[in-house]
């Protein structure tokens, strides 16, 4: 098993934060959208717009060499502006991505317990996110206790209790 180590996202991992969201979707294996169409959608650019805004927070997984391998954050998003896995206002919708050479290996368990605690500690109660159907990474997030709340376009909105 490689060794990575976890660390808070900073203003400055932004550009990592746009790969990962077009790691995230492109997990289908054969099917990759290039990345420009990835952050030309207006969902996929709005979790990444701007970072890191106040109410932002991630963390990175980087290997021994420093190199970044992966990424969860969490934004809140409004009525207006919803992303995929909008639940109700106040409650940060996840995003996670992880290198493919890097997935199998932890990364994506320890960068959601990561954001987890972060959330917790910073008052929230439940966090959501979005899967698309056929999505490997559904029973990851599962088995760190989300549940499916919504099912709508081929898509689970899944969210988690904080406790």
């Amino acid at each position: 098993m490689s060794t990575f180590t976890l660390h808070p996202a900073a203003p400055s991992d932004g550009a990592f934060l746009a790969d990962m969201v077009v790691e995230a979707a492109n997990w289908r294996q054969g099917a990759t959208r290039p990345r420009p169409d990835v952050l030309a959608d207006p969902i996929s650019r709005g979790y990444i717009a701007g970072w890191q805004r106040p109410a932002d927070r991630g963390v990175v997984a980087v290997d021994e060499g420093g190199r970044p391998v992966g990424a969860a954050w969490y934004r809140l998003f409004s009525v207006e502006q919803r992303a995929h896995g909008f639940v109700a206002t106040g409650v940060p919708e996840l995003i996670i991505g992880v290198r493919p050479l890097w997935r199998a290996q932890g990364v994506g368990r320890a960068l959601l317990q990561g954001l987890a605690d972060a959330a917790r500690s910073a008052g929230f109660a439940r966090l959501t996110l979005s899967v698309e159907h056929g999505n490997f990474a559904g029973v990851l997030y599962r088995s760190e206790g989300f549940a499916v709340v919504e099912t709508l376009g081929g898509r689970d909105t899944m969210v988690r209790t904080l406790a």
